[in-house]
């Protein structure tokens, strides 16, 4: 059946009253990367590719999700551009009724290849790793010889037109919170948006990261740059934004440990296998493949992801439990 005979329905809403429209779907759970908070060496439990959804069930799965009022898609992973033929599902997706902003994350080693058939595809907006300006940190961190390949693809992405570029910074104590300065001034610089992120206790490698209480970072940065409060939202997601006075430049914090912002918590995640995740935090879940693959409606998918939505929990627990979750962050979707 197709995903045009449903009805026009509300917006998915949880058990709490928050709106669900915003969907992070992973296409692999591989990396070519083997960042130290994310993944350990050695590392080779993936999925097996006959259990990833393919492009036609992630169509329509996502088909089905903008008809219950999701509008705002990211590509993740692992690294999503290690999908092959990733521009033909982006293009896809970017036609589906009702997904109005599709964007990307990804660590840009492979963006220099795709970059501009990913705008040509629809891709809007693409987030990228970047933990340091410093080639043996990211070569460190990393565990890979990937700062010039990262370095390239931003540049890429720039070039290709893509807006905002937003870079996602994990500050570590002892790692790279010395270069918190030098990021942002190359960010203004660039036109590029920066995001600091608290690193999260996802798997033994999320918790043996150098955690950093962020706070007293944009403190610092506001007096330094002069920042103020930003009012306008961007991009549906989880950070706090401060601009520059003029308007021209923008850091973004996200704290999920010192000031989680779950009460206002839009989105869900869909592993490649078919696995709907609620709470980054949390082990509630839910399967779509055994539906997509055993004849079910449309309309029973929808009541599905209806059923699914009220299984969101109200909060995760990453302060009170930082052990509780032992899935890495690859596996879940970024």
């Amino acid at each position: 059946m197709s995903t045009s005979t449903l009805s026009s329905s509300t917006a998915l809403q949880d058990r709490f009253g928050r709106a669900i429209r915003y969907l992070r779907l992973s296409v692999t759970d591989r990396c070519d990367l083997r960042c130290n908070y994310c993944l350990p060496k050695g590392f080779d439990d993936y999925e097996e590719p006959k259990n990833w959804l393919n492009f036609d069930e992630m169509t329509r799965l996502v088909g089905i999700f903008a008809k219950a009022g999701v509008s705002r898609v990211r590509l993740t992973g692992g690294e999503p551009l290690l999908r092959r033929n990733l521009p033909e599902l982006a293009a896809r997706l970017a036609a589906l009724p009702g997904v109005e902003d599709l964007s990307l994350s990804t660590n840009a080693t492979q963006l220099g290849k795709h970059a501009v058939a990913l705008k040509a595809a629809g891709v809007k907006r693409i987030n990228v790793s970047l933990d340091s300006l410093d080639k043996g940190c990211i070569n460190t961190i990393t565990g890979r010889d990937s700062f010039d390949a990262i370095m390239a693809g931003i540049m890429a992405g720039k070039a290709a037109g893509f807006a905002p570029i937003k870079l996602n910074m994990v500050a570590m104590r002892g790692v790279n919170e010395h270069e918190i300065q030098r990021m942002v001034a190359f960010c203004l610089e660039n036109g590029f948006i920066l995001r600091l992120i608290e690193a999260m206790p996802m798997g033994d490698t999320g918790r043996n990261a150098q955690y950093m209480d962020l706070n007293p970072i944009r403190e610092q940065l506001v007096s330094q740059f002069d920042l103020i409060p930003e009012v306008a939202e961007l991009g549906g997601g989880p950070a706090r934004y401060w601009q520059t006075q003029d308007g021209s430049g923008r850091v973004g914090f996200i704290t999920p440990i010192s000031q989680h912002f779950c009460a206002t918590c839009n989105r869900v995640r869909l592993s490649v296998d078919g696995t709907l995740y609620m709470c980054l935090g949390q082990e509630e879940k839910f399967e779509f493949a055994p539906l997509l693959r055993g004849g079910a409606t449309d309309e029973e998918i929808l009541a599905a992801l209806q059923h699914a939505i009220e299984l969101k929990p109200e909060k995760h627990e990453f302060k009170e439990q930082p052990g509780k979750i032992i899935r890495f962050m690859s596996q879940t979707g970024g």
